[in-house]
Formats: structure tokens, sequence, C-alpha cells
């Protein structure tokens, strides 16, 4: 009950923030395209993390074991075709996507409104309006609207969230980023990893 008080009150105050233009969103984007945005990259990474836990739920799953819903059907072919590597390769461009998102997010939920000139946010003290401005509302609505809701859903219903014809979509567009290059980097980093630790494949 508290976690919910709390998650709507955050809610309360960044939307009003974002419909009065007091947020840290760029000059010239309308006040009603930040708000579309805020739940829009919400959904976003939102999606983005409930498919990580999906797809590691099914990763153990016999290929009769994965239902015969023609998106999950995809989605699993595309994930574990060939010698493995989408997976891994699906982990690393799904992080450059979330950054990205976070990085407007940020912008979107962050306050900036300034204490002592009667602006502040539902009339609170300017005290209260300096812990507003630190962007933590905006960490508490992202960790819970964002991120851990779509997991417990994921986790409890993988077959189901992989159906959803949205999650191959965003498969494609992961394993392009991971494509580009961008982070290439962590591969090498983890063979290095995998060499001085020793790892060896569970199977």
């Amino acid at each position: 009950v508290l976690s919910a008080v709390v998650l709507c009150f955050s809610l309360a105050v960044t939307l009003e923030g974002l419909f009065t233009g007091n947020t840290t969103m760029w000059d010239g984007v309308p006040n009603a395209v930040a708000v579309i945005l805020f739940f829009l990259l919400m959904s976003v990474v939102g999606l983005l993390e409930g498919m990580q836990i999906a797809f590691f739920a099914v990763a153990r799953l016999k290929k009769s074991e994965r239902g015969n819903a023609p998106f999950a059907m995809k989605t699993c072919e595309l994930l574990f075709r060939g010698d493995g590597h989408n997976l891994p390769g699906f982990m690393i461009g799904r992080q450059l996507c979330v950054v990205s998102c976070f990085f407007i997010i940020a912008r979107v939920t962050s306050l900036n409104v300034e204490p002592g000139f009667g602006n502040n946010i539902f009339g609170v003290s300017d005290g209260a309006q300096n812990f507003f401005n630190t962007g933590l509302l905006g960490a508490v609505i992202t960790t819970i609207l964002g991120s851990i809701t779509w997991q417990l859903v994921a986790s409890a219903f993988p077959l189901a969230f992989l159906s959803n014809p949205l999650v191959y979509v965003f498969l494609r567009i992961c394993l392009f980023l991971e494509a580009t290059g961008i982070a290439s980097g962590a591969w090498v980093l983890a063979a290095l990893h995998k060499r001085i630790a020793g790892f060896q494949r569970d199977e």
C-alpha cells in the first residue's frame, strides 16, 4: 500500500511538472509531447526489461514446450538460432536501447522549479521543492512502473509475454543495434573475463 501511495504521489508531481512545463525537457518540445514521450518511453523500457526475463525463462525449455503462438515461435526461433549468439547479442542491444530511453526519460521526469518564486509544485515548501528537483521521484516511477512491474509479469507468464508482436519487433531492433558494433568492446571484455576466471559452459 505504501509503495502504491509513493508511486501515485510521484506520478502526480511529475505529471504536474510536465503539464506546466517545469521539467528539464528541451525547450521547444510541447508539454503534451513531453507527456506522451514519458509514457511511451516508460513502456519501451518496461517491455525491454520484461523481454530479458522472459527470454531467460524460456531458454531452458524444449522447443516443444514453447507453445504454438506464432510470434512466440518466431521470437524463439530468432533468439536461439545458430550457435546461440543472438541471446547475448540481444542483451547488448537491449542495454543500448534502454540507456537511450533513460537519457530522454531523465530529461522528462526531472523537475526544474526554482524555489522561492511561488511556483513550487502543489505549493509545497522550498525544501520539499528542492527534494523534488533531485529527480528521485522520476527514479521511483521508472523503477516500479517501467521495470519491476514488467519483470514480474514476464517471469510469471513468459510464453504469453513473448506472444506480443512488439517483442519480436524490439528483438530485431536490439539485434540491429548490437550489429552496429557500438558496444562490441563488451564481447572482448567478456572473453577476457571468461579466460581469467576459467568459466566453462554449464551444458
